[in-house]
């Protein structure tokens, strides 16, 4: 039986140390900046967070693209010339281009390489809640799983992927088209933080405003705790866009008070999510219970 390799992309905000302890690779996305183009590495530093973050706050636009096509190439082949099946996890369609990118090669490559097959899925999310879709694929793939059973296996547990953030602000995320919400909610009112969420289409809604930063990080561990399901058995993912040690350990300490997980894993939100989000964003993502909620449908 052909070993199955998961690939994701820099979307899925996934350490070194994350992917290499599960097995999983990924194709890299790029940043650009006045004009030059840099790639989206996961292996960056606290350095580079510190330097993409400054940049932002002090009003520079960094935009970004979807995974090239010859990076896609390149890390396919490195896996099907070890006559390796593939199942690729990226992020969502509504916000990137990549998978269907990564379609179009594949069923190039499938000729190429006879007897090979990749699968190439849309997560629906962004940020660590398509990264832990990937680790979770792995997971499944270690006990000799197909690609078909693998891609029948992450397309169900999609759903159950709950995603919660918050930003000061939702400009950036205006800028870069990656939020849908209704116009009231663009407004900025003093004070007052929106609530993002992943919804059922794969879109990042932003559903509701909370008074004040702490109330807003009081919220979005309010609602994991209304959503999480077997919580002892799964660790609660934190990622955030360079925000203060104080935000960070005060949404840790508050998870673990709250909700009796089994542990909780806090990272950074990576080059390309973060140039959309914008600095000091927290997000917290645990599997839960099934994502119901279409923003088209309000």
């Amino acid at each position: 039986m052909r070993k199955v390799q998961i690939i994701t992309d820099s979307c899925s905000d996934l350490t070194v140390e994350l992917m290499e302890k599960y097995g999983v690779d990924y194709a890299q996305m790029n940043t650009v900046f006045e004009g030059k183009t840099s790639p989206a590495d996961l292996s960056w530093t606290e350095s580079d967070v510190h330097s993409l973050y400054g940049l932002m706050r002090d009003g520079n636009r960094v935009t970004t693209t979807q995974v090239p096509i010859d990076e896609f190439d390149r890390v396919f082949r490195k896996y099907l010339a070890k006559d390796c099946d593939i199942v690729y996890i990226g992020c969502s369609l509504k916000q990137s281009g990549s998978v269907n990118t990564a379609k179009i090669l594949a069923e190039e490559l499938e000729h190429e390489f006879p007897g090979s097959k990749i699968s190439c899925i849309d997560s629906f999310h962004a940020s660590m809640g398509e990264g832990i879709l990937a680790l979770d694929a792995a997971e499944f793939a270690k006990n000799g799983k197909t690609v078909d059973e693998i891609t029948e296996y992450v397309l169900d547990r999609r759903k159950y992927m709950n995603q919660f953030a918050t930003v000061h602000t939702l400009d950036f995320l205006r800028k870069a088209g990656r939020v849908k919400a209704s116009s009231a909610f663009f407004g900025n009112l003093l004070g007052v933080k929106p609530i993002i969420i992943a919804d059922a289409d794969g879109e990042q809604a932003a559903i509701k405003k909370v008074k004040g930063r702490a109330g807003s990080i009081k919220e979005i561990v309010t609602l994991l705790k209304e959503t999480i399901t077997d919580p002892e058995d799964q660790t609660v993912y934190v990622a955030h866009a360079d925000c203060a040690a104080d935000e960070v350990n005060m949404l840790v300490d508050l998870i673990k008070s709250e909700i009796k997980c089994k542990d909780v894993y806090v990272g950074y939100i990576g080059p390309i999510i973060g140039a959309s989000i914008g600095p000091d964003a927290l997000a917290i993502f645990a599997f839960g219970k099934e994502i119901t909620f279409r923003i088209a449908e309000k």
